[in-house]
């Protein structure tokens, strides 16, 4: 293995994820820093609480497709043979841990950004996509029926794992098993204040495009 290159590799897929999309947005079009608004968050929801569908719909999409897309360049370093077809699994798991993880925590922009679900469901749908669509729909029905984003992220991400241990979806690769593992507690983690705005009947409801919300 070249291990400048897949140093290389590894810097520009935290610099996709750090593309801080709801700040970017924000402040271009709107003039407004979503992390001064809402829960603080920059991220997709934080974008629809306080900039509304249209822009909240863009961020959401893009963080997703930078997770899928810097997730997915792990295939060059194969088609390359700079790792050997092994080891695919593996470094599509390191370099969208490093692209969640910019996002997280973007350079541009102070490192303060968002809790990285969509990012983190681009990653999935690069790395297991039946499992990840399966849980695309989990979140979107839970959405639709409480409105709450938090709510769908998190039984989205503990479903996962679950889903990886039926025999359909069970991975060749026993490390994806683990991954699903503690993306799911990390999900859940990051959420703890949601968690308790949900208990306390606190927690904003979402303005999306197909809730029919204005």
């Amino acid at each position: 293995m070249d291990i400048l290159i897949i140093a290389f590799f590894l810097i520009v897929v935290y610099l996709i994820g750090a593309i801080p999309t709801a700040v970017w947005v924000g402040k271009k079009f709107y003039g407004i820093d979503v992390r001064q608004h809402g829960s603080g968050n920059a991220g997709a929801t934080n974008t629809f609480r306080v900039l509304g569908k249209k822009p909240g719909t863009f961020v959401m999409l893009f963080d997703i497709f930078k997770g899928w897309a810097a997730t997915s360049l792990a295939n060059i370093l194969v088609m390359q043979d700079l790792i050997p077809d092994d080891k695919l699994v593996l470094f599509k798991l390191i370099m969208g841990v490093m692209a969640v993880l910019g996002h997280i925590f973007p350079v541009y922009v102070g490192f303060k950004g968002g809790k990285g679900v969509a990012t983190l469901m681009g990653m999935v749908l690069a790395v297991h996509l039946p499992a990840a669509l399966i849980c695309l729909g989990i979140f979107i029905v839970v959405l639709v029926i409480s409105k709450y984003v938090s709510l769908g992220s998190m039984i989205a991400a503990i479903a996962f794992p679950l889903l990886l241990l039926l025999p359909a979806f069970h991975p060749d690769e026993p490390l994806l098993l683990v991954f699903g593992v503690l993306l799911s507690i990390m999900v859940v983690f990051t959420h703890k204040k949601n968690i308790n705005r949900l208990l306390q009947g606190q927690e904003s409801k979402a303005n999306l495009p197909f809730l029919g919300r204005k």
